[in-house]
C-alpha cells in the first residue's frame, strides 16, 4: 500500500518528538571519532514545504513546529533541534521542514555514511532531487559533494536493512518509522528488529510509532520490550485527549534499543516543556520508561489479554521535579492524573551543521496520517503515594485564558 505521503503531516507534534530525539542520537554518535552508518528504512521526500497545498490543507505544523518557532525560553537540547530547522529557513520565515534524511545529513560528519530507502516512487524521486540540490548548493560554497557518502535507493527498507548489518565500522544508527497504514507494519517492524539484533546486537535502533486505539498499536511498545537488546528506552508525547471515535493522532512515541546513557536526563528536561507548549487540553502529557529485555512469564503478561501487570525487570529511575505517575515491580500501574510539568532548566549548547540550499530551492513531498486538537483548562497531580519505578508520566499544566478553537485535523508521523 503506497497511499501514505508525509507532506500533509510535516512538522506536526509527532515530527517534533521524532526529530528532536534523532538529533540527540546523532550528537551522541558524533562523540566518537569512528565513523558510523545511518540507515533510514522509510525516508520519505527528505524536505517538505510548509506553504505547499498539502501542508496548508491540514496545517498540522500548527500542532508541532509552529508553536515552537518563536519561543525564546527553549531548553538547550531542544534548541539544537530548532537551530537545524531554522538553518533551512535563513529568511526567518517558517517555510521548510526537514524529514529524517535531511536531519541525518546535517547532523552526520564527513566520515559517516547514509543509506536511505523509500518505497514510494514519487517520494523517492523527490528525495533524490532534494539531495542533488543540496550538492549543488555545497559546490557553490566550495564544499565537497556527498559522493558515495549518501546512497538513496528505491526499495523496501525492511528488507534492505538486513544486507547492511553489521556495517564495516561496527557502529550504526537505524531509524524505522513506517506509516503503519496496515496492521502488518507492526509485525514487520518487530520481525526486522529481531533479525537485525541477531546480526548486530550493539547497534542503536530508533523506532517511531503512533499511539492509537487499535490493539496492534496498544501492544506495540510492550512487544518491543521483549526484543533481545541490552537496554531500551520508551518516550511518548500526548498533546490532547483522544476523540470519542478514536480518530486522529493525539499521541506518538519513540522506542530506542541500546539508547545513549545521556538520553533519559535530556528527555526529563525537555518533555515537560513540549507538553506545556504543544498541549491542547488537560489530556496532554508525556511518559518515559527505561529497562532491560523482558523475558519469561513477565513477557507473557505484557501482551496477554488479562489486566496489565507491570514487569519485574524495569529499572528504577528518579522522578521528575513535581508529581508524576510511577510504578514499581509487582504493583499494578496507577492511573496517572495530570501534574504540572517541571520547568525547563538550562542545558548544554551546540547544534547541527548548516548546509542548506537557499530559500526556494527545495521541492516538497506529499501526504500521509491523522491528528486532533483542542486546548487545556486544568491540571491535577497523581494519586497520593504513587509508587516510583522506571516509568515516569507527567501532564500539561493549566493554561490561563480560554481554550483555542476546537477544530479537528487528521495527522500522521511515519516516514519522513
Amino acid at each position: 500500500m503506497l497511499s501514505y505521503r508525509h507532506a500533509f503531516h510535516a512538522g506536526n507534534h509527532a515530527d517534533v518528538l521524532k526529530h528532536f530525539v534523532q538529533v540527540q542520537l546523532h550528537l551522541y554518535m558524533n562523540q566518537k571519532d569512528a565513523a558510523y552508518t545511518y540507515i533510514d528504512t522509510h525516508s520519505g521526500a527528505g524536505v517538505y514545504a510548509l506553504d505547499s497545498f498539502q501542508a496548508t490543507k491540514t496545517a498540522e505544523f500548527d500542532t508541532g513546529i509552529g508553536p515552537l518557532w518563536n519561543c525564546s525560553d527553549v531548553p538547550a537540547p531542544l534548541k539544537e533541534y530548532l537551530d537545524l530547522i531554522k538553518s533551512m529557513n535563513p529568511s526567518g520565515k517558517m517555510r521548510y521542514y526537514p524529514g529524517s534524511p535531511w536531519v541525518a545529513e546535517q547532523m552526520s560528519r564527513e566520515q559517516d555514511r547514509l543509506r536511505l530507502f523509500e518505497l514510494h516512487p514519487a517520494d523517492c524521486k523527490i528525495l533524490a532531487e532534494n539531495f542533488r540540490k543540496l550538492d549543488a548548493h555545497k559546490a557553490e560554497q566550495g564544499e565537497r559533494s556527498r559522493g558515495r557518502r549518501v546512497i538513496i535507493e528505491h526499495g523496501d527498507g525492511f528488507h534492505s536493512m538486513k544486507a547492511l548489518l553489521p556495517p564495516p565500522s561496527r557502529r550504526a544508527l537505524v531509524l524505522i518509522d513506517p506509516p503503519y497504514e496496515i496492521k502488518d507494519d507492526y509485525k514487520r517492524v518487530r520481525d526486522a528488529l529481531d533479525e537485525a539484533l541477531g546480526k548486530f546486537p550493539s547497534g542503536m535502533y530508533a523506532i517511531w510509532y503512533p499511539v492509537l486505539q487499535r490493539m496492534e498499536s496498544r501492544q506495540f511498545a510492550d512487544r518491543l520490550k521483549r526484543l533481545p537488546a541490552k537496554e531500551w528506552l520508551n518516550v511518548t508525547l500526548t498533546t490532547n485527549t483522544p476523540t470519542p471515535d478514536g480518530t486522529g493522532l493525539h499521541s506518538s512515541g519513540m522506542f530506542i534499543l541500546n539508547p545513549p546513557y545521556t538520553l533519559e536526563a535530556i528527555l526529563r528536561e525537555v518533555m515537560p516543556y513540549l507538553v506545556r507548549v504543544l498541549g491542547k487540553d488537560a489530556g496532554a502529557r508525556f511518559t518515559i520508561e527505561k529497562g532491560t529485555q523482558v523475558t519469561g512469564a513477565a513477557a507473557g503478561r505484557l501482551v496477554g489479554d488479562a489486566p496489565r501487570v507491570p514487569v519485574g525487570n524495569a529499572r528504577r529511575a528518579s522522578p521528575l521535579s513535581g508529581k508524576g505517575s510511577l510504578r514499581l515491580p509487582g504493583q499494578s500501574m496507577p492511573r496517572a492524573d495530570e501534574a504540572p510539568a517541571a520547568p525547563a532548566k538550562p542545558a548544554r549548547a551546540g547544534g547541527p551543521r548548516s548546509a542548506t540550499p537557499r530559500d526556494g530551492a527545495l521541492r516538497d513531498g506529499a501526504p500521509r496520517g491523522n491528528a486532533a486538537r483542542t486546548r487545556p483548562d486544568a491540571a491535577t497531580g497523581p494519586r497520593d503515594g504513587a509508587p516510583r519505578s522506571a516509568r515516569t508520566s507527567a501532564a500539561r499544566p493549566a493554561a490561563p485564558g480560554a481554550p483555542r478553537n476546537g477544530r479537528t485535523r487528521q495527522g500522521g508521523g511515519g516516514r519522513g
